[in-house]
């Protein structure tokens, strides 16, 4: 039985009629280009073959009923209207009502629906479960109700209601990602006007992800206060943000700035310049910049965002022991846990992977989950 089928099946047994429609929408691993997205500067994510599928069918009222396969069959529902709110003892459920009260609030027509969501991206890993969920939610809401959303729209709903129905301050990447990954190819997007670039992974490599399992919580933590310390520096430059600034005027005032600001500026300033560079060589097949601008990325996100963990560092430097600037590896994500990407050529994952499972478990007394992964496409209608 296909996924597909089994979430078809789900619907059909705890809502006693078949689903009309099932989507899906993919998490995503950024390759490089780290809290850059709020800043509106440059990331390289690709969608993934993890995500989320919404079984959905009609109703004949204005209702939108759950069941959350994840939460062991939870179910929440609210009535569409002027007035949805948060419901805090059911976060999950809060990006989708978010998606729903943003679309309403924008002037759209939606209609009530029945639907069984289940997700298979890894929670708490860094590979954007969140973003997949709501991106799903929001393709489904367009698709049934004929809103004809594109795919900056269906982002942007789906990251407002994560910023203000989720309480997590994220950028555009995930929810851009998720919504127009393309297969086989990474997007070099332009946080700022939303554009992007579509750029060939080599077919020789691997996406290796490994997940830590050192669990990740970015709603009210310290994603927010890494978000503050670029908008507190942004504003001492005189700047909407840090995309409107540079290196050279970095350095120029950085005696203007406190210690902090300087230190996340200049991550994310020079990550700009590390991720077009990074996407370049990836079109050039050039694995010596891919390999040098990845490390810098790390190093980068250790020592100035200061948003990684021992065991993420541990499993950087194993996989990079092993590489000769023919790879690149670094952590992913949000930080503070969750995953490490790597790009590997195929002849040498296997041999990568026993070793970060032996190192790993050896060091920290667990194995760490191991992903080997292609670039898929984006949000669909399955």
């Amino acid at each position: 039985m296909t996924i597909k089928d089994s979430i078809a099946a789900r619907f059909s047994t705890h809502f006693q009629r078949s689903a009309s429609n099932i989507f899906f929408a993919p998490g995503r691993v950024n390759l490089i280009g780290e809290h850059t997205d709020y800043n509106d500067g440059f990331v390289f994510p690709c969608a993934l073959e993890f995500g989320t599928y919404m079984a959905v069918a009609r109703r004949d009222d204005a209702v939108i009923r759950v069941c959350a396969g994840n939460f062991d069959n939870d179910i929440n529902e609210w009535q569409l209207g002027d007035n949805i709110v948060t419901d805090p003892g059911c976060l999950w459920s809060n990006y989708l009502r978010g998606v729903s009260a943003i679309l309403l609030q924008q002037g759209h027509t939606l209609g009530g629906l029945d639907i069984y969501v289940e997700g298979n991206v890894p929670r708490g890993a860094g590979l954007s479960s969140s973003a997949s969920l709501s991106v799903a939610f929001a393709k489904a809401l367009s698709e049934l109700n004929g809103l004809g959303l594109s795919v900056s729209d269906v982002a942007r709903v789906a990251q407002s209601a994560e910023n203000d129905y989720a309480g997590c301050s994220c950028g555009i990447m995930d929810q851009l990602a998720s919504a127009g990954g393309q297969e086989g190819h990474a997007l070099l997007l332009d946080c700022r006007d939303l554009l992007f670039d579509l750029v060939p992974i080599p077919e020789h490599l691997d996406i290796m992800i490994i997940d830590s399992r050192v669990e990740r919580n970015l709603v009210g933590s310290e994603y927010n206060d890494r978000r503050a310390d670029c908008e507190r520096a942004a504003k001492t430059l005189g700047v909407a943000t840090l995309r409107e600034t540079n290196l050279q005027t970095l350095e120029s005032q950085r005696n203007q700035l406190d210690e902090l600001a300087y230190r996340r500026a200049r991550h994310v300033l020079s990550e700009n310049e590390r991720t077009q560079r990074c996407a370049q060589a990836l079109k050039n097949n050039d694995m010596a910049v891919v390999y040098q601008t990845m490390h810098e990325s790390h190093i980068s996100m250790r020592d100035d965002f200061e948003n990684t963990v021992p065991a993420i560092d541990f499993i950087v430097e194993t996989v990079d022991a092993m590489l000769e600037l023919d790879g690149g590896v670094r952590m992913t994500g949000g930080g503070f846990g969750g995953c490490v990407v790597a790009l590997v050529p195929q002849s040498k994952a296997a041999a990568i992977e026993a070793e970060v499972n032996s190192q790993y478990r050896e060091h920290y007394d667990k194995d760490p989950a191991i992903y080997h992964c292609q670039a898929r496409a984006g949000a669909r209608c399955l």
